[in-house]
């Protein structure tokens, strides 16, 4: 186990951006950045004990800084869509970035966004972490409220990359951070991820609108494209006509996750017969998004690679996409002065 550093550049403003490698004893390498507490490198060894890079990303600071598809990227303040762009808390309506089919809101703001900012970092060796720490000023992308966040990667010798998320914020305010990294358990540079297989511990999903907003109804996946409560090739079904599939160009859906509230429970599972990897997903959060590249433009990525449509997939734990506005939905509500703590876990093996 053991944490090093290195310059990663200098952004358009300046500032020194630092890579932080962390390592376990099993020959796994988690890569992170002080620019958007991105996860830039995950290297997972195979079937035959060779390590690859299991994580869509850039190889320059500057490719970060634009980074239309959110590789890496940790989000918040709140994660997916919010309708309308507009939400209302304590009588006071609040007004976001029309950033989404021009009124609705994503990922809060493309160019204001936590991985858009700088965080500070914090080593903490003997737990093999690294603590990403930021302060979200009021009105800060349109939420109310000063909120104090950290991110923390943490690299077991369990072959866990776990990530816990803490904030505490002095007003009622909206907080639904996540990780939009790109698995392809291949290796970023292999191409499609639709031959790989997937579990999501999921017997119901939530259908979405042409415009990405759930509709409010929770439906059970039996007997549609989005039943993953057994193995699943990603993209066997990808391309059936089925009205949210067609609406998604594929599967961009949140899936209410079978787990006890606020637990940390089994979320889905992603696996590559070829390499022999398998990483599982832990979450304690409700809904998990599962999103297999659909709009990822050709764009260069890591050596010198050519990243295009579905060649890797996210899952990102999460509250369901525009919960504030639901109320059969559990609620990203965080009250003043309340501490917010949650924990994903992706585990390897090979």
């Amino acid at each position: 186990m053991s944490i090093t550093q290195e310059s990663f550049g200098t952004t358009k403003n300046g500032e020194k951006v630092t890579l932080y490698r962390i390592t376990n004893k099993n020959g796994m390498i988690a890569e992170v950045i002080d620019y958007g507490a991105i996860l830039r490198a995950l290297f997972v060894p195979d079937k035959d004990g060779k390590p690859d890079d299991v994580v869509l990303g850039f190889d320059d600071i500057k490719s970060y800084e634009k980074n239309p598809s959110f590789f890496g990227s940790t989000i918040g303040r709140n994660a997916n869509r919010i309708a309308e762009a507009k939400f209302t808390i304590n009588g006071t309506e609040y007004n976001l970035a029309k950033n989404d089919n021009k009124h609705n809101n994503l990922h809060s703001d493309f160019k204001t966004c936590f991985n858009k900012k700088m965080f500070k970092a914090e080593l903490k060796k003997r737990s093999n972490a690294v603590v990403f720490s930021l302060e979200s000023p009021e009105m800060d992308q349109g939420f109310p409220g000063t909120l104090t966040a950290t991110v923390t990667y943490r690299l077991t010798d369990d072959n866990a990359l776990e990530i816990d998320y803490k904030a505490v914020s002095d007003k009622d305010t909206v907080y639904n951070p996540t990780n939009h990294s790109y698995f392809n358990l291949a290796g970023h540079a292999s191409g499609s991820a639709m031959e790989q297989k997937l579990m999501i511990n999921a017997k119901s999903f939530t259908p979405a609108d042409k415009e990405s907003i759930p509709t409010g109804e929770i439906r059970s996946v039996e007997g549609t494209p989005f039943d993953f409560t057994d193995f699943h090739v990603i993209g066997e079904r990808i391309e059936d006509k089925y009205r949210e599939l067609r609406y998604g160009k594929g599967y961009d859906h949140n899936f209410v996750l079978d787990i006890p509230k606020r637990k940390l429970g089994f979320a889905a599972e992603l696996s590559d017969e070829k390499s022999g990897r398998s990483m599982k997903v832990y979450t304690d959060l409700p809904g998990v998004q599962f999103y297999a590249g659909n709009f990822i433009k050709t764009q260069n990525g890591k050596e010198g690679c050519v990243y295009t449509k579905r060649c890797g997939v996210c899952l990102e734990t999460q509250y369901f996409p525009n919960a504030i506005n639901q109320k059969g939905f559990a609620s990203p509500l965080l009250k003043a002065g309340k501490k917010f703590h949650s924990v994903t876990k992706y585990v390897f093996s090979w």
